[in-house]
């Protein structure tokens, strides 16, 4: 027996692209890329984004100052080794953020303060809010995206102490029933935290998906290919039992842009160490509907290649239900992404010395025909000009472990597709996340949705739910 394992390779740094046909306009950091050329979809979003709001009594003004900071200029002064200045949103998006008309824009009572304390503050709190977000419902042709400001004084609203309840998820699941885009502005993170840089980068890319726009996609995507992420959410049901399941599955499409989703309560399900698996005709219904969606957009056409991820294993009948259902693509890739593993990775400089920086991101490291490791996380060159980054710039990276139920080739495809999502979070301004965007954006939205009474037939727009 030898302790040796395969060689590693390391994949190339995934580019952005900021135009749909300028090839030149193609950048691997996203926020110098788009200070550089503008965001992919520049000129087809309307001008002014017009933002509603709601506020604390007597703090719309407060909110106001922070709508028109937007257009300021900033330094940064934190993440020397990544950020880059904020011009203003206009240089940036090419577009304007504007105050709605008068009546889109509610001042909460003074009494709610006295009231948001003790053990029902979150129940006060999101009762009010809710009242709030529906009189503006009746308005909602006159703005663009939803501001509601939570003070520090309101923070024991903020999540229960007894129950399953985080006021920020019962916010979005009210917002997006109702179709409304919404920004939540905390005080504590936006308001006075003191790198404005990095508050209005944060805040601009939100604001700029939210009302519709596209920041980037990938520059460099395999044609003809769907990527699927599926999340589940336990909730309880109005009984006692069973509990039943929430399923979500985002698609996106060869260039990393997925701006819809579905989701509906499965029932056939078996759950297992609170990890819910899909009998085989509720795999079929979940990746049949994830199919329509990818036609709907691409006129029709059903894609060459489909990569679904999970983060559970896929049970045999879930298999047989994916592959039914994608019986007319060319080839499918079931893969199981874990992110706690026992596996480290070091980079050596030298004979066994330890380099100034970690495993390079993009490592891969093939154990065997079903599982490899790839490192989302470690050191990046071409960021600053030092040519190293190293996002948090602490601890030791640990890999993803990817098995795969289902496909076959080599993991170089798989890993390369799997890293260049972790880049396409545009309610996030660092370089990547550490899952794919399938599974980030997935387990949000099951998150947000279980929450919701009642969910439709129809795809959703994932802009009301970010």
């Amino acid at each position: 027996m030898t302790s040796e394992i395969a060689p590693h390779v390391i994949l190339k740094e995934p580019e952005l692209s900021f135009h749909p046909t300028r090839g030149g306009d193609r950048d691997i950091h996203p926020l110098r890329g788009l200070v550089k050329f503008g965001p992919y979809s520049s000129g087809l979003i309307p001008d002014p984004i017009r933002v509603a709001t709601i506020s604390p009594h007597g703090d719309k003004n407060r909110l106001f100052g922070f709508m028109k900071e937007l257009s300021n200029s900033y330094r940064f002064t934190e993440r020397r080794d990544y950020l880059v200045d904020w011009p203003g949103f206009n240089n940036v998006f090419g577009v304007r953020v504007a105050s709605a008309p008068k009546l889109c824009h509610i001042e909460l009572d003074e009494a709610l303060d006295a009231a948001v304390t003790g053990e029902q503050a979150h129940i006060v709190l999101a009762e009010r809010l809710i009242r709030a977000i529906q009189q503006l419902e009746a308005r909602r042709h006159e703005f663009d995206i939803l501001f509601i400001y939570l003070p520090q004084k309101w923070s024991l609203g903020f999540v229960g102490k007894t129950d399953d309840f985080d006021l920020h998820d019962h916010l979005k699941a009210a917002t997006a029933a109702r179709a409304i885009p919404l920004q939540i502005v905390r005080e504590d993170k936006a308001l006075t935290y003191p790198d404005r840089a990095s508050v209005m980068w944060r805040i601009g890319l939100a604001i700029y998906a939210k009302a519709g726009g596209i920041p980037w996609k990938l520059a460099d995507a395999e044609p003809d290919t769907a990527y699927i992420g599926i999340s589940y959410a336990l909730r309880s049901s109005d009984v006692e039992k069973p509990r039943f399941v929430t399923c979500c599955s985002q698609v996106f499409d060869s260039e990393g842009s997925g701006l819809e989703f579905v989701a509906y309560d499965a029932h056939e399900v078996q759950v297992q160490r609170d990890n819910p698996f899909l009998s085989q005709t509720e795999m079929f219904r979940v990746m049949t509907r994830s199919m329509d969606l990818y036609q709907r957009r691409h006129a029709g056409r059903s894609p060459k290649r489909v990569m679904v991820h999970k983060t559970t294993e896929f049970k045999r009948d879930e298999v047989k239900g994916a592959l039914e259902a994608l019986h007319l693509c060319e080839a499918v890739d079931l893969i199981q992404v874990v992110e706690s593993t026992g596996w480290r990775g070091a980079s050596l400089s030298g004979k066994s010395k330890a380099a100034a920086y970690p495993i390079a991101r993009g490592s891969v490291v093939n154990l065997n025909h079903q599982e490899a490791l790839l490192w989302l996380h470690g050191n990046v060159a071409g960021i600053n000009p030092s040519g190293n980054y190293f996002k948090g710039a602490r601890s030791t990276p640990t890999p993803l472990r990817l098995i795969r139920h289902a496909g076959h080739g080599p993991w170089d495809e798989v890993a390369r597709a799997t890293l260049a999502l972790s880049k396409m979070n545009w309610n996030n301004d660092a370089l990547y996340d550490p899952l794919p965007v399938t599974l980030g954006y997935a387990h949000a939205l099951a998150r947000i949705v279980k929450r919701m009474p009642g969910l439709g037939s129809l795809p959703y727009q994932f802009r009301f739910f970010m």
